[in-house]
């Protein structure tokens, strides 16, 4: 017999070699019923996994968050054993679950393509499948044809899967065996877990198809990647595809476009052109963020954009960010050829732009001597950085090759890192809530496999973050392995209102940087110490937090950051004199307001203003020129009718300004 420690402190006795399902069923037959997985000493593993004895054991249901990413992982497979009912050409390569659902990388050979409209067939295969209620069976075996298992799996998309033979080999490369799973007449390499049958999966939509390479990288082979999600009830499944088509609407690239805000031009693929309207909605952010970095005594400096390969070689980015980076490129004319072009002329000094603010800043600290009466010293930067991005990951503002960051780096004494760390939650939070985005989750993410300093500098920088948190009663959840390659960060993720999930802040610590560029500052006992440096973004860049409020509010913006404000809408021509005078009193007030005198009808006027979204319409005919007033329409009030210049300025007062948070000290006060 063994012994086996329940979530409730008990103890439960199974017979040796007794699995999780057999745990679940000696608890009742309803839990067995509804076991999806189950977690062993922290693990998740298959219902069919045997129970080392002393183990800790919970058993999953579909109201646990693993449980769905055990559905979805085995959905993928459901999805792979269609495509390859369909296409028998086709070539399988890896299919992990994420964060909304799954996907699958597909070699197709002989130009072969997946599209959308294949969905229907597929879906119609993976409900044939999922009825037939195959097990899902792990298997284990040598890389040898002889052996039925591996036989099965080489032959399954043809015998000469390439992709597979790298896998394999990574694999055997780490010491660890193959394990397989089966279900029906498919198999597939995989370490699982998985649910116990196909029959779970009966809530399954295949919902896009996108293009990725091999390993990542656009030299290798491409591939087609098919993404689909899964759940436990129709009901979820429904209420996810009705929010994904709500989200189609918000699309900020479509929005971007209707509401003329922003475009792209295929020579300058990934570089953002503002439009007049997107230009005074980025202002708009810029200006409100500016106005909270004054009232916290930052510093705003401006750094150039090209900076030496040398600087970026100490940084330590050209180790670990080169892929990422634009290199200038010297060229010459040939002497004598006017036509002639000498490229690649090496240079004394070759530069680079930069990717990142944080070297300039560090430059601008050792521009003098620094005294630790200067600390907690904040210097911020609207800083412009460029790094390159591949065409299969470029995505409207979400991902472009320059970008503006709101950053800044704190310099400071080690005793001040856990108050400089609690403002600035706070700091990010007030913005957060300015833009309708209560919903923060924190993470505090460590060192990444590729990284500068020591295991001493890292444990030094995780434990005050960690402390700092821990000390102001935060909750966080560890992102292991996600740090910067220079620090340890807490991270802000931000749902939207569609409960999507948004990394947008930053807090990176760094012992490292501060070292390496040799910044040191005068202390109290009159000697020179190492400063701490703190990284720090609140937007995290300026075109992505655009690209998120764009669909966050549909393109409807609140008053105080609306590109245009009002629209002064005349009902005949004889009017235009008083709606440019209008116009002209309420551009002095401070308003963005437009006049729209166009030929046409003042309904189409009307319906154009409304699909533009603006906050407010003012028609103005004879009436109001005879009071001097203003007939006013709201975009979330409706019809609110005839109004004084003056009542109406006052009426909205308020909202057109920046929200600003109470803090607890001025509250008290």
């Amino acid at each position: 017999m063994i012994e086996v420690h329940l979530p409730d402190g008990s103890l439960r006795s199974l017979e040796e070699g007794a699995t999780a399902a057999d745990l679940a069923a000696a608890i009742g037959p309803g839990l067995l019923k509804a076991a999806v997985a189950a977690k062993v000493d922290g693990q998740v593993k298959d219902l069919s996994s045997k129970l080392p004895a002393g183990s800790h054991v919970a058993i999953l249901t579909k109201r646990d968050p693993e449980a769905l990413d055990v559905l979805r992982h085995s959905a993928a497979h459901l999805m792979a054993d269609a495509i390859l009912h369909r296409f028998p050409e086709a070539q399988l390569t890896v299919g992990p679950a994420i964060e909304d659902g799954f996907f699958y990388d597909i070699h197709m050979s002989a130009g072969g393509s997946i599209t959308p409209e294949d969905f229907a067939a597929l879906e119609e295969e993976m409900a044939r499948v999922a009825k037939a209620a195959h097990p899902f069976e792990r298997c284990v075996a040598k890389d040898d044809l002889a052996d039925p298992v591996f036989a099965r799996y080489r032959a399954i998309d043809g015998g000469n899967n390439k992709f597979k033979g790298e896998i394999i080999e990574a694999i055997k490369n780490r010491g660890e065996s193959l394990s397989f799973y089966r279900h029906g007449e498919f198999i597939d390499l995989c370490s699982g877990p998985h649910v116990p049958d196909t029959g779970w999966l009966k809530n399954v939509k295949l919902t896009k198809v996108s293009g990725a390479y091999w390993r990542g990288d656009p030299a290798r082979e491409q591939l087609v990647r098919v993404y689909g999600t899964a759940f436990f009830s129709k009901s979820d499944l429904d209420d996810y595809l009705t929010a994904l088509e709500e989200a189609k609407k918000r699309d900020h690239r479509v929005l971007g476009e209707r509401l003329a805000l922003f475009t792209f031009d295929d020579d300058a693929p990934g570089f953002p052109f503002y439009l007049p309207k997107g230009s005074l909605l980025w202002n708009s952010l810029a200006d409100y963020m500016r106005s909270l970095l004054r009232r916290r005594n930052y510093q705003e400096v401006k750094t150039p954009i090209v900076l030496s390969e040398k600087l970026w070689h100490t940084s330590g980015h050209y180790d670990n960010y080169l892929e990422n980076m634009f290199f200038t490129k010297l060229k010459m004319r040939e002497v004598g050829h006017s036509c002639g072009v000498i490229d690649n002329v090496e240079e004394d000094r070759p530069m680079a732009m930069k990717p990142m603010n944080c070297p300039g800043h560090l430059i601008i600290y050792k521009s003098r001597l620094r005294s630790h009466n200067e600390f907690p010293l904040r210097i911020c930067e609207m800083g412009l950085v460029h790094r390159r991005e591949l065409s299969g990951v470029r995505h409207g503002l979400f991902r472009v090759q320059a970008f503006t960051q709101d950053d800044a780096h704190h310099f400071c004494t080690p005793d001040q890192i856990g108050g400089e760390v609690q403002m600035l939650i706070e700091f990010f939070k007030e913005v957060y809530t300015a833009f309708d985005l209560t919903d923060v989750r924190i993470e505090l993410s460590t060192r990444p496999e590729k990284s500068l300093g020591s295991d001493e500098v890292w444990e030094k920088a995780e434990s005050a973050l960690k402390q700092s948190l821990d000390g102001a009663g935060i909750e966080y959840r560890i992102n292991k392995g996600d740090g910067a390659f220079y620090g340890p960060k807490i991270d802000f993720h931000i749902r939207d209102v569609l409960k999507r999930s948004w990394q947008c802040g930053t807090i990176q610590l760094d012992f490292s940087m501060p070292e390496r560029f040799g910044l040191t500052y005068v202390g109290a006992d009159g000697e020179r110490h190492t400063p701490v440096m703190v990284h720090r973004a609140c937007y995290g860049s300026l075109e992505r937090f655009l690209g998120i409020i764009i669909e966050n509010y549909a393109g409807a913006f609140p008053l105080w950051i609306a590109p245009v404000q009002i629209m002064i809408i005349p009902v005949s021509d004889k009017f235009s004199a008083y709606a440019q005078r209008v116009n002209t009193l309420l551009l002095d007030a401070g308003l963005r307001s437009e006049v729209n005198l166009g030929p046409d009808r003042v309904g189409y006027k009307i319906r154009a203003a409304s699909l533009q979204k603006l906050p407010y319409i003012a028609v103005v005919g004879e009436r109001e020129e005879e009071s001097g007033g203003l007939n006013i329409r709201s975009r979330e009030q409706g019809e609110i009718g005839p109004t004084s210049i003056e009542a109406f300025l006052a009426k909205i007062q308020v909202e057109r300004v920046a929200p600003v948070a109470i803090r607890p000290a001025a509250a008290a006060e």
